[in-house]
């Protein structure tokens, strides 16, 4: 079953139509860049992109930057809510349950489908960044000296091995931060029809967290916002990396992950299927 829907959902054409557009914005900015003068100065704009004038193989963190905040959450949320609801809004789950493999079975693989398609995502919006990068713009030794995040880091040469195994690092922590997104989408699935509704659901959880995490009264629940770390993999690229932010990001997500797939399996598990 889970090869069936990785199957379905790679054949989609909205599905590489959405890898698509999301790779369009990284790419428009990396033209612009190249075609202007209207750079970011360092410690402004999204992390990394005032630092790709001079070396384009950092345009991969630069381009999951641009998009990490608004547009890949909504694609994330827009597959991952479709996974049950759309089925149930199609007629076909019904049937579906019908098969012996049972609905543990069939969320799982929904799950699975959900996984690869954020992997493959940032996979090669981080790709198509470090092409779009090094055929715009030079490609030098790289310093952890470039800006980001408002703060400068320090100016430790970086050999092309480890900032490899850094950006490998920055792929997979951006990965996990999708996978809360997911995990919102996948629940909000399992208690509506609507693909649409539950996509909405998830994205309102992620627009409060955002408006609450720039508010100081919600100060003291800020740490326990989903999108409170998701630009941590910038400190990866400090010398030495902090990986507090990280640590605590990572164990966030885990917990919503656990939490999210737990409650989305029990309501799915109960819910009366009638479509």
């Amino acid at each position: 079953m889970i090869g069936v829907e990785l199957s379905k959902m790679f054949r989609r054409p909205r599905t590489w139509a959405t890898i698509a557009v999301l790779n369009a914005l990284p790419v428009l900015v990396a033209v612009l860049l190249q075609l202007t003068d209207l750079a970011p100065r360092p410690g402004e704009g999204p992390p990394f992109l005032s630092a790709v004038l001079t070396n384009g193989q950092l345009f991969p963190l630069a381009a999951l930057a641009i998009v990490l905040p608004l547009f890949l959450p909504i694609a994330v949320a827009v597959v991952s809510g479709d996974a049950v609801a759309g089925e149930a809004q199609a007629g076909t789950l019904r049937y579906l349950l019908a098969r012996p493999a049972g609905r543990t079975r069939l969320l799982v693989a929904k799950l699975v489908a959900v996984l690869a398609f954020v992997l493959v995502t940032v996979v090669v919006v981080a790709v198509v960044g470090y092409l779009v990068g090094t055929l715009l713009f030079d490609a030098q030794p790289v310093t952890s000296g470039t800006s980001g995040a408002g703060t400068s880091m320090s100016g430790t040469p970086l050999t092309p091995e480890e900032l490899a195994r850094r950006t490998l690092l920055a792929i997979g922590y951006v990965a996990v931060s999708m996978l809360g997104v997911a995990a919102f989408g996948l629940f909000f699935s399992t208690l509506t029809d609507s693909p649409l509704a539950a996509a909405l659901g998830a994205l309102a959880v992620l627009v409060t967290s955002s408006l609450l995490f720039t508010l100081d009264a919600a100060s003291p629940i800020a740490p326990y916002l989903p999108t409170r770390y998701w630009l941590a993999f910038v400190d990866l690229f400090r010398d030495p990396v902090l990986w507090r932010d990280v640590v605590r990001g990572l164990a966030l997500q885990g917990v919503y992950v656990g939490v999210l797939l737990t409650a989305a399996w029990a309501n799915f598990a109960t819910k009366d299927v009638t479509s």
